[in-house]
């Protein structure tokens, strides 16, 4: 029970990483509120959560939307009253927008830095008077996009290198004041976004051959490895973790390019 006693919210909490560390949240003795733009999947997770026991409350939000925002965190103060934990897990790639930098059209631009950034900004402005009454903590989310060069995604990749730096600056203007504020860079991990960004039909990369080339785990990772990390961070026993990008894509980004499949020859 790491965090009982504990008001959290997340966002984009009803798919995927999101949902997985609303489960795990609530049976670590947390309420967790769900903040979704999806109402069906936003009462989903609450109902599931409820059906074991725990508190969930859900609270139809586009991270987007500066007052759907101010809105969300309103309730969160007059139904709780306090705010021990943000995570800020959601997050979009517009797979057949998004692409070089020459190429991307100024909507789609906008569209992914509203909801990557602009959301973060949105939520973690208005959560931070909730947090500083009793401290707390934030979690950001980055990627391997964040950490290394990647082409085809350069809105995507401007968002989550914007998340990291905006995650050390907020580490050293609020850990003193008693909200830590920490990153997740996931990279390869099994969530509808991941399946979206690589459709079946594209002749230009092969998900096969990318993990055995540049994953020493050779696998996807899943939803609740990264909600474990955020579990982590989120509890008191990352006490003294402030500014950290904890990187957790089993070793993509520290892997060389390898130019053969393992059993082929070469490097294995």
């Amino acid at each position: 029970m790491r965090l009982k006693g504990k008001v959290t919210a997340i966002t984009g909490a009803g798919r995927g990483i999101g949902r997985a560390a609303a489960e795990l949240f609530a049976r670590e003795g947390a309420t967790v509120v769900v903040l979704e733009l999806s109402a069906d999947d936003g009462r989903e997770v609450v109902r599931v959560i409820s059906d074991a026991g725990g508190r969930a409350h859900f609270i139809r939000t586009d991270v987007a939307d500066p007052a759907s925002v101010a809105s969300a965190f309103t309730e969160i103060d007059r139904q709780f009253g306090r705010l021990d934990v943000l995570y800020n897990n959601a997050s979009v790639y517009l797979s057949d927008k998004d692409g070089p930098l020459a190429d991307v059209a100024w909507e789609t631009w906008r569209r992914v830095l509203s909801i990557n950034l602009d959301g973060l900004f949105h939520c973690t402005q208005r959560a931070l008077p909730l947090l500083l009454r009793q401290g707390g903590a934030i979690i950001n989310t980055g990627s391997s996009a964040s950490q290394i060069g990647i082409p085809n995604c350069d809105a995507y990749t401007a968002s989550k290198g914007a998340t990291v730096a905006l995650t050390r600056s907020m580490a050293v203007e609020y850990g003193p004041r008693g909200v830590r504020v920490n990153c997740i860079a996931p990279a390869a991990i099994q969530t509808p976004m991941l399946k979206g960004s690589n459709p079946s039909d594209s002749g230009r990369f092969d998900e096969e051959r990318f993990l055995k080339l540049r994953t020493p785990l050779r696998r996807y990772g899943r939803p609740e490895e990264i909600a474990r990390v955020a579990l982590f961070l989120a509890s008191d026993e990352a006490s003294y973790l402030n500014g950290v990008i904890l990187v957790a894509d089993g070793g993509i980004t520290i892997n060389g390019d390898l130019s053969r499949i393992p059993g082929e020859g070469g490097i294995t």
